[in-house]
């Protein structure tokens, strides 16, 4: 044990350029009762000093002429065997307490001086320093000198208390801590008698296993090992821990028997030094300018998800990234604003992949992207097309503009390496490649993905070549009124006429435009030749031909969609009633007040609005209501299936009722069989367009078509709904011709149908009143079509006739409503007359007095015949 004595026989030396640190500092010292106290002013006597008396402890000032602090250590490292420099240093610098104990001081303390503390400070570090000194030159007397501390405990643990680590007292018997300094209390927030309840394992002192080694070692007659072990000990209330670091050693006391052996554990607190070494190691991994990783960080990121993906089955794409044209700014505006720039980059960049471990400066102006994806690479264009459109908003360095563009490599794991390295150097490679290709572009690095690529590539370079060139031609697809049968209007629909490819439809290049921003320009090329053709139509006596163009949403948003209209109508001197735009609802919707304000002025203008496919999108009916629309077209989607699907029925004619209550018209696209257009006659569509009409023509063929359609329109058959109509639904045609037979001396139109959608189609084109169905029918049997039946056509008096004698599924429809009567095959004929009669009976007493001045055309599906008179059923209903 280090007695007080010895304490105050300790070799001292303080070493300052300041007399007056010096003395004060002989002074503390000496009044506290430290005997041997040498001091210089001058630190280049250190070392010959050190060597004559061997000092226990240099107080020593880093900051001094002619040789610092840092230079003296160094040159007292090769006086001490083991490297423990029993060096004290004194500064006011916060920030060099760190560099001076990794340079070998033992502990530090700061000015001004804190009496207290610096006293403290000396006597711990005196007090380790004659320890280790004891440890090493004399094993024999520092067990003694344990065992003795440890028969006064009491003595000790004043010793324990007044040093600012936490001690462990742990008896080897019961590995139960047997005592703790106050220190410990302090560092974990326990008092001291909870902390003597805690196992030491769960406190997280060592493992059970670590414990039995030190014991084990014990037991033997040896020491537990010297090296110092970081953890984590528990703190108090569930606060988390304290990061420590924790040496050991045993207090045998030696010549006593049955005395205790002690298992002693010093804990240091070492949470400073562990934030330091923190930022540290994030100065040695990220980028200072960006704060991205960098090069060496982005690698191990790379390897860990390479081998994340390898068990994922996942594809990894590396996209290498320079700024084209940076050395220009940098070299002409200066390192300031291109390092501004940079740093502006690198947040856009971190935007577009949402994740900053994905990121990398690799140094200069390159980065690089990671990129986990399915099977497909079209993510890795996505991203590469996402990072150019970054770039195309200009970047403010400090009021001045700067716009660039990036040139990208992208190599793909497993495709063309698995190691990570090469990946990156491929992705370079290929970055090297795009930007010898005329940069502002991406490149793959293998052929075989380039092949896809290159031809999307090729697409937007042709496209921005065919405006110029006159590449792009319009169609027109006429609408044609239901009421009357004559042309509307007509679209105005996008063509490409590509060299060496000939016509290319919308679809292959529109979405191209859009993301390339072109669609801007080309959509304002279409007003201004819409109204072009408008004028030629004129000139040439087709008149009033009114034209549709779609407006896209980023032209609506983007561009002056008013100034353009208005140009292109003064410069072609057209009516502005004469031509329509058409928008999206998600176009409309995306401001809705600047939405307002724009389609107000246009309307001021004459320009008629439509909503081109309506209900597809998400759109306020609030807002509908205040924007001045004059149409609504119905999506595609809604009139592919209105003759069949209840569903798209009943949202085309909420779509029309609605619309005619907002004093709008509503135009019905993609009609393709007189069947449904004759169901949107029906229902008071006002228009439609479609391949059933026309497909889109050239202008010459439409203006043909019109001239043609004025002189002879398309009128609407006379509708003639008092005729008696049955309709007969059988997939077998000896019962159809049967019933056919059956029914027409009865002087009704009968119309037959082998199928469901046969039946579906003529309902489309008749007014039908009465259906008569067989039950078991390919695709979709008898109740199932009647129940549809029922949802488009609810006033049609529905009847099954069929041989199948399993009735719950018919019972269930006729509790339902679907089904008014069901009869069974083989019929009778005059009791199946009778009945239909019946039926007949039942819809004009329902749905008005039936007109018997009206009769069937004589035609293949129906015959002249006596009005029937109601007779009674032969035939009752099931119950």
């Amino acid at each position: 044990m280090i007695s007080l004595s010895d304490m105050r026989r300790a070799r001292i030396l303080v070493v300052d350029d300041e007399p007056v640190n010096v003395q004060l500092l002989e002074y503390l010292l000496k009044t506290t009762g430290y005997e041997n106290v040498i001091s210089t002013f001058d630190p280049r006597q250190v070392v010959a000093l050190h060597l004559k008396h061997r000092f226990d402890l240099i107080i020593l000032d880093l900051h001094m002429p002619g040789m610092d602090g840092f230079d003296v250590m160094e040159a007292l490292k090769p006086l001490e065997s083991d490297s423990w420099l029993p060096v004290l240093v004194v500064t006011a610098e916060p920030d060099k307490k760190l560099a001076a104990l990794e340079a070998g001081a033992r502990d530090f303390i700061g000015k001004p001086f804190d009496t207290v503390e610096v006293m403290t400070r000396i006597r711990n570090l005196l007090e380790v320093r004659l320890l280790h000194r004891e440890s090493l030159d004399y094993g024999s007397e520092l067990e003694r000198q344990v065992r003795e501390r440890t028969a006064e405990l009491a003595r000790f643990r004043g010793a324990m208390d007044a040093t600012p680590d936490a001690l462990f007292l742990i008896d080897t018997a019961s590995m139960a801590m047997v005592d703790v300094s106050e220190g410990a209390c302090r560092m974990l927030g326990f008092s001291r008698d909870a902390l003597l309840r805690i196992d030491p394992v769960a406190l997280g002192l060592a493992s059970r296993t670590q414990l039995e080694r030190h014991m084990g070692v014990a037991a033997q007659g040896g020491r537990p090992e010297p090296d110092i072990v970081e953890t984590d000990l528990l703190r108090a209330g569930g606060e988390g821990s304290v990061p420590v670091e924790i040496s050991w050693k045993l207090q045998d006391p030696e010549g006593q028997r049955n005395a205790q052996r002690m298992l002693i554990a010093v804990a240091r607190d070492i949470s400073e030094r562990l934030q330091a070494q923190e930022r540290l190691r994030h100065a040695a991994s990220y980028d200072a300018l960006t704060g991205l990783p960098n090069r060496t960080l982005f690698f191990e990121n790379l390897r860990s998800t390479i081998e994340l993906a390898q068990d994922k089955n996942w594809r990894v794409a590396v996209l290498c990234i320079t700024l084209d044209r940076f050395k220009v700014i940098n070299d002409s505006l200066g390192t300031a604003p291109g390092d501004e720039l940079l740093r502006q980059f690198s947040t856009r960049l971190v935007r577009c992949v949402k994740v900053r471990d994905s990121v990398g400066r690799l140094g200069g102006d390159e980065f690089a992207l990671i990129l986990t994806m399915p099977r497909e690479q079209q993510d890795a264009v996505n991203m590469a097309n996402e990072v150019r459109e970054a770039l195309r908003l200009p970047f403010d360095l400090d009021g001045q503009q700067a716009a660039l563009t990036a040139s990208i490599g992208i190599a793909m794991y497993p495709d063309d390496t698995i190691d990570p390295g090469t990946l990156v150097k491929y992705a370079d490679t290929a970055m090297v490649r795009a930007k010898e290709a005329g940069r502002d572009g991406y490149r793959f690095f293998t052929a075989g993905m380039n092949v896809q690529v290159l031809a999307r590539l090729d697409l937007e370079l042709a496209l921005r070549g065919a405006l110029a060139d006159n590449q792009f031609v319009l169609h027109y697809q006429p609408k044609m009124e239901l009421n009357t049968g004559r042309i509307a209007g007509s679209e105005a629909l996008l063509r490409w006429n590509r060299p060496g490819y000939g016509l290319v439809y919308p679809a292959e290049f529109v979405p191209v435009m859009e993301e390339t921003g072109l669609v801007v320009r080309v959509g304002d090329w279409i007003i201004d030749e819409a109204c072009r053709q408008i004028a030629a139509w004129n000139a040439a006596g087709v008149r009033d031909v009114r034209v549709a163009v779609n407006v896209s949403s980023r032209q609506f948003v983007e561009g002056d969609l008013e100034e353009v209209v208005r140009s292109a109508l003064e410069r072609h001197g057209v009516e502005a009633g004469l031509l329509e735009l058409e928008l999206t609802e998600s176009a409309l919707m995306q401001n809705a007040e600047r939405t307002t304000v724009v389609l107000t002025r246009l309307k001021a203008l004459g320009i008629r609005i439509a909503i081109d496919d309506f209900g597809t999108g998400y759109s306020s009916l609030a807002y509908l209501k205040r924007f001045p629309i004059d149409k609504l077209k119905i999506d595609i989607a809604f009139v592919r299936d209105i003759i069949t699907n209840p569903d798209d029925a009943a949202i085309a004619l909420a779509i029309i009722s609605m619309a005619h209550s907002l004093h709008m018209q509503v135009v019905a696209e993609g009609v393709e069989t007189r069947a449904q257009m004759a169901y949107l006659r029906r229902n008071r569509c006002d228009e439609i367009q479609g391949f059933y009409f026309s497909r889109a023509l050239p202008a010459a063929q439409l203006a043909t078509l019109v001239v043609s359609n004025r002189a002879n329109p398309d009128e609407p058959p006379e509708v003639i709904d008092n005729v008696q109509t049955l309709l007969i639904v059988d997939d077998d045609m000896n019962v159809l011709a049967a019933l056919h037979r059956l029914f027409r001396r009865d002087g009704y139109r009968v119309l037959t149908a082998s199928s469901s959608s046969e039946g579906f189609e003529l309902l489309a084109l008749y007014h039908v009143h009465v259906i008569l169905c067989d039950q078991r029918m390919p695709v979709m049997s008898g109740t199932e079509f009647l129940s549809k039946v029922k949802e488009m056509y609810p006033e049609t008096i529905r009847i099954i006739l069929s041989g199948d004698t399993g009735v719950e599924a018919v019972l269930d429809s006729i509790n339902r409503g679907a089904i008014y009567r069901f009869y069974t095959k083989p019929w009778d004929d005059m009791a199946l007359r009778d009945n239909i009669r019946l039926a007949f009976h039942h819809y004009w007493m329902t749905h008005g007095p039936y007109d018997d001045r009206k009769v069937p055309r004589e035609d293949g599906d129906a015959a002249h015949g006596d009005a029937p008179h109601p007779g009674s059923a032969h035939h009752a209903p099931l119950k």
